[in-house]
């Protein structure tokens, strides 16, 4: 079933929901702020040379205050940032997002980061399951104790 990646989907929906939220018109409430750490080498991230060569591995933004054009779609989100007053465009898939912070009301999530890779149907598992990876689990762990 995949369980841990399930689970991971969902909060990464919980992530996308709160951007896109951000991204309202409305903007963040209150004293809300987000800390977005992503893997800058996932082949889907859109950054500046500057950055990537700033940023070989991994990158964290903020948004809070100056951010501009921040949009969020089932792929990613797209934002505008300054560095060292220069405005550059990013845009970052979630399945890049390591990290995500929200210090107003002390939420973290932290992701576990699989790259893409090659995009080959014919791996011989039309199933999309993972291999022989059997996991045996004692039920006598979940049974009530007289």
């Amino acid at each position: 079933m995949g369980y841990g990646k399930l689970a991971q989907e969902a909060l990464r929906g919980v992530v996308r929901e709160a951007v896109a939220r951000a991204a309202s018109p409305q903007g963040l409430p209150g004293s809300h702020h987000f800390y977005v750490s992503f893997k800058t080498t996932d082949p889907d991230c859109d950054l500046d040379e500057a950055l990537i060569k700033s940023y070989p591995d991994e990158m964290t933004i903020v948004l809070e205050h100056q951010f501009w054009d921040l949009s969020a779609d089932d792929d990613g989100f797209e934002v505008t940032l300054k560095f060292g007053g220069v405005p550059k465009y990013l845009k970052v898939p979630w399945r890049a997002v390591t990290r995500f912070h929200d210090p107003a009301v002390n939420f973290q999530l932290y992701f576990e980061y699989e790259s893409p890779g090659p995009q080959d149907e014919s791996d011989g598992n039309p199933s999309g399951e993972e291999g022989d990876e059997n996991t045996v689990v004692s039920l006598d762990a979940f049974r009530k104790k007289d």
